[in-house]
């Protein structure tokens, strides 16, 4: 049985709506293997988002600064596109792309209202897993 042709005409693609919204929240989640960079509204609406994977670094090259800023920069670019001209930084985690995700926000010419640390940190909750040894 064959396919019937579909006629391009009756397919709809949304085109990506501007929104102009000139503040934001800049999420940093640096952890130890990835970055992940996601831009919101002041509600926590997703705008925009990147990961030092989703640019193309795999393995142990995710877990560089340099990806962490590439990351950033696309996910600034996009946020941009979106009207954001001032952000709150947000970051979590201890991950090596911490300080060089919001160098490269700024480097955009987005300007960073606040940088936060909004690491959860446990008050002696769950045991920890067991040590490391290399």
């Amino acid at each position: 049985m064959a396919k019937s042709p579909v006629n391009n005409a009756a397919r709809r693609v949304s085109k990506k709506v501007r929104k102009n919204i000139a503040d934001g929240i800049a999420h940093v989640h640096a952890s130890f293997n990835n970055t992940i960079i996601t831009i919101t509204d002041r509600q926590g609406n997703a705008l925009s988002w990147a990961s030092s994977g989703g640019q193309g670094f795999k393995g142990s090259r995710k877990s560089t600064p340099f990806a962490a800023q590439v990351a950033a920069e696309a996910a600034g670019r996009a946020a941009q596109e979106q009207g954001i001209k001032n952000l709150d930084v947000q970051i979590k985690g201890p991950g090596p792309g911490r300080e060089s995700s919001v160098r490269a926000l700024a480097a955009l010419g987005i300007r960073i209202t606040s940088i936060s640390d909004v690491t959860p940190i446990p008050h002696n909750g769950c045991r920890p897993q067991k040590r490391r040894r290399i």
